[in-house]
């Protein structure tokens, strides 16, 4: 059977065929914060036709974790029986097409009222499309076409979990909100029920990717989760992608306290029981002393960037100045999108026949 190339392809095609496909796995606030800049990437097959040579993402998918079980989402969790929308909510306004007026209603908490204080507007459009449709993928796919989103949003699974940490001293906690208040070191995470599956779309778009990427995000609560899913550690190996860690700028008391890059990237393969990755994208620029001082109170400090140990382990270290300073250490958004493109870029997939080894 005859093989088309690219050139023999019409140009809508092979302007598809010019950009990459990105599957971007996380939760929490780190997820949302990457996806508003990939989100600058995604070009339509017009788009890149008239910037044929653009760094251009063609397809955009967010996988994210659904163990959340504090605050709105918490609520609506217990009270509707459904998955927790809060980080599903932040990523469908990270991709919208407009940030402005509907994405601001989106992200609107109610500040008073009996049984609405502390609930975001998001979460109760997100709750009330799934109990018109009895499936909360399909209201996550409703509420994505409403708010124009340049992605994909898929939870990790669409089974009702909880986490549950095996601590270092033995003892166990159950529940997301009780192992982020928990003063001890976590040395196994769980998922309960242990096995559940992920959709097929997102094993799919995984297999298809031609960049993966994993975190930014807490590493217990946001990251962790995903890979325990079953199935999805599995199809992350053996898709012929680039898998890039993209590694936290401070550790967390609770979750990652004196844990160094290359710790992070071992907790991951261990839990995943697979070798993940083939780079790291690190973090050089120091935190103001002003800053510092601030996480030092909360017992947390800047991840300690152990190069030599992360090369060991097969991945190799990107380092670039991804620090955003404002009230908290936040990753520049536009840097770090910036440079995975760049990657991709370096490392087609079209030139792979199998997964990059180092």
């Amino acid at each position: 059977m005859e093989t088309k190339t690219a050139e023999s392809l019409s140009p809508e095609k092979a302007a598809l065929e010019r950009g990459v496909r990105v599957v971007a796995i996380g939760g929490g606030t780190g997820l949302s914060t990457l996806l508003k800049g990939l989100k600058r990437f995604v070009l339509s097959p017009a788009e890149i036709l008239l910037n044929p040579d653009a760094l251009a993402i063609r397809d955009l998918s967010a996988v994210v974790t659904v163990s959340d079980d504090g605050g709105s989402s918490g609520r609506l969790r217990k009270e509707l029986n459904m998955l927790p929308p809060g980080d599903i909510r932040n990523c469908i306004v990270a991709l919208s097409e407009d940030e402005a007026l509907l994405s601001r209603l989106f992200r609107h908490r109610f500040e008073k009222g009996s049984g609405l204080e502390g609930h975001s507007f998001g979460n109760l459009f997100l709750a009330a499309l799934t109990s018109l449709t009895s499936d909360f993928s399909e209201a996550v796919r409703l509420s994505s076409e409403i708010l124009l989103t340049r992605g994909h949003i898929y939870p990790a699974t669409t089974s009702n979990i909880e986490l549950e940490a095996l601590m270092e001293d033995g003892t166990r906690v159950r529940g997301e909100t009780k192992i982020t208040a928990s003063k001890g070191r976590i040395r196994e995470l769980f998922l309960v029920p242990p096995d559940v599956g992920p959709m097929p779309q997102t094993l799919e778009a995984i297999a298809h990717a031609d960049l993966i990427t994993i975190g930014p995000g807490s590493l217990f609560t946001s990251l962790i989760p995903n890979l325990l899913v079953r199935g999805i550690a599995d199809a992350i190996v053996q898709s012929h992608a680039t898998k890039v860690y993209i590694c936290n700028l401070m550790t967390q008391a609770n979750e990652s306290l004196d844990l160094t890059a290359a710790d992070h990237i071992r907790a991951l393969n261990r839990h995943a029981q697979k070798q993940i990755f083939d780079f790291a994208m690190i973090n050089r620029t120091p935190v103001s002393d002003e800053l510092k001082a601030k996480y030092a109170g909360e017992g947390a400090c800047q991840i300690v960037n152990d190069l030599d140990a992360v090369k060991s382990l097969g991945v190799v270290p990107i380092l670039g100045d991804y620090l955003d300073e404002g009230g908290v250490a936040r990753h520049n958004t536009e840097r770090v999108a910036r440079d995975l493109m760049q990657l991709a870029a370096e490392h087609p997939r079209s030139l792979r026949t199998s997964p990059i080894k180092h």
